[in-house]
């Protein structure tokens, strides 16, 4: 009976002292969550964050603008052809009429278009954003906060490119899958979001960490603080739904078409080029202080360079 009594202490003990380190735990993460956002959105104001956004803004007006003298009249006469051979375009078009917004018949074939394109300057834009502007935001978060964390470049700029374009694929199944579910109304306010958050967790994440951490420190990262990765990613994807309301309205206001349009691809730079650097200063952040615990954990001096990789579980 007594060492019933003793065994039944000693788990309640156990149990205490796994809730207080859980519980420290998620604040850790928490606090570093919350200090790297608020970081990455002073970083955005700087001059020369603000004049890295313009290269990727030009690349992508120079393929816009190219694409559009293209294809644009083309796309339009296909898509009113479309229209108007469904059997109920005529029932729409005259109800449209008996409420007084004829002049939607317009528009619609504009917006379409530009729904079915906004996937696409999506994630163009991610990936020259992570080609141009991501190396040189790291390298602007370590020179200003981490010049001590020694670069063991665990990943070429080959396999940054190779992972990200992988990841892109992925994303563009999974999000040509997930159509049709769409038609359900809570799902198109979470699936996108979700497969644009991974696709930015995977190509961020990765790339913060290129140049300063090794291949096992990577995926020990990746493991323990995936949620939270993934989480980031969900929220900028929120974020970068803003843009989707300028390109309406650029098919709305045509008059303020050529005007709306850059605007609405700059917001896009603007919010990768911050989950850049939101990811820059956490994953940093994240992998001084796995240096720092590992170096304790075997006995050694400093949290600069790094040590070998002890097992870790994920929070």
């Amino acid at each position: 009976m007594v060492f019933l009594c003793l065994s039944a202490i000693t788990r309640a003990q156990a149990h205490r002292l796994w809730r207080k380190q859980t519980a420290l735990a998620y604040a850790s993460i928490m606090s570093l969550l919350f200090d790297s956002f608020w970081r990455a959105a002073a970083y955005c104001l700087r001059p020369r964050v603000i004049v890295l956004s313009l290269l990727p803004l030009v690349l992508m007006m120079g393929l816009s603008v190219g694409l559009g003298y293209l294809f644009w009249d083309a796309a339009l006469d296909q898509v009113r052809s479309w229209l108007d051979a469904f059997a109920f375009s005529g029932t729409l078009w005259n109800w449209l009429d008996n409420l007084g917004a004829g002049g939607l018949k317009t528009a619609l074939a504009p917006l379409l278009i530009i729904f079915a394109i906004t996937p696409l300057i999506v994630v163009v834009s991610l990936l020259v954003v992570a080609v141009f502007m991501t190396p040189a935001l790291v390298s602007l978060v370590a020179q200003s906060r981490f010049k001590n964390l020694k670069k063991m470049r665990g990943a070429s700029f080959v396999s940054s490119v190779l992972w990200s374009l992988g990841s892109t694929l992925a994303a563009l199944v999974a999000l040509i899958i997930s159509v049709p579910l769409w038609a359900i109304p809570p799902l198109i306010l979470v699936l996108p979001p979700l497969i644009w958050g991974w696709l930015t967790y995977r190509v961020m994440a990765f790339d913060a960490l290129a140049e300063h951490a090794t291949d096992a420190e990577r995926r020990t990262l990746f493991r323990k603080y995936r949620v939270t990765l993934l989480g980031m990613g969900v929220l900028t994807g929120y974020i970068g739904a803003a843009p989707s309301l300028v390109w309406a309205s650029g098919a709305l206001f045509a008059a303020a078409f050529v005007i709306l349009v850059p605007v609405a691809i700059w917001i896009y730079t603007l919010v990768f080029a911050f989950s850049s650097l939101w990811y820059a200063h956490f994953c940093l952040a994240a992998l001084q202080d796995l240096r720092h615990a590992t170096a304790i954990a075997h006995g050694q001096s400093g949290s600069a360079g790094p040590v070998d990789i002890i097992t870790l579980e994920p929070q």
